[in-house]
């Protein structure tokens, strides 16, 4: 059983606010009698579900094409977590602690990925350092980011770079049952880019 956790990519898919939405230039197409169709993708790297470079938070940080690329590929878990919008993920709201080196946490905060809420649920650094504990590598989140949408400071995202903790953010788990999984999340190699689009999917191990 293959599970596909992205989000279609179209113009109506929801950016940050700021963000370069993403849009399609038809260069050739056979349509018009060209010999091929042939077109240009302009979208931020910050699209849908994608991976977050340490360099989109850290001054000295990697690039996405120099991220270890085995944290995104391997044995993960996804947990629901009864969280308010708005507020953050707590160690207390973990239904259980985490048994593989990937988590996904579904909140259910951002249900439409078409229409940007800003009352998204985020992570609390305390979180952070606990699944560091206990052994997690890499984080994804069914929202946009692993801070609340006013954070300026950003903690999760601070914790995440001092643990060399990998970010997934941007996930589809409404209709994935909580449970073990092999993650495939794999990054673009886009060298001195600060993040990368990912088609996420979870195979079931049962």
């Amino acid at each position: 059983m293959i599970y596909d956790i992205s989000p279609p990519i179209s113009p109506s898919l929801a950016v940050w606010p700021g963000d370069t939405p993403p849009s399609r230039e038809v260069l050739l197409d056979l349509a018009r009698g060209d010999s091929v169709t042939l077109s240009t993708l302009r979208a931020t790297v910050h699209l849908g579900s994608h991976v977050d470079a340490p360099s989109h938070y850290g001054r000295d940080g990697r690039t996405i094409e120099a991220q270890p690329v085995e944290r995104y590929i391997g044995p993960c878990e996804v947990m629901r977590v009864p969280v308010a919008r708005g507020a953050t993920v707590t160690p207390g709201l973990l239904p259980r602690p985490p048994r593989e080196p990937r988590l996904l946490l579904s909140t259910g905060t951002y249900p439409d990925t078409e229409r940007f809420n800003e009352d998204f649920a985020a992570l609390s650094a305390e979180l952070i350092d606990q699944l560091h504990t206990a052994g997690v590598r890499l984080i994804g989140v069914d929202t946009p980011s692993v801070d609340l949408f006013s954070s300026k400071e950003l903690p999760a995202h601070g914790r995440c770079l001092a643990h060399d903790m990998a970010i997934l953010e941007g996930l589809v788990l409404d209709a994935v049952p909580e449970g073990r999984y092999e993650l495939i999340a794999l990054p673009l190699k886009l060298v001195g880019f600060d993040a990368s689009p990912v088609r996420a999917v979870l195979r079931s191990l049962r």
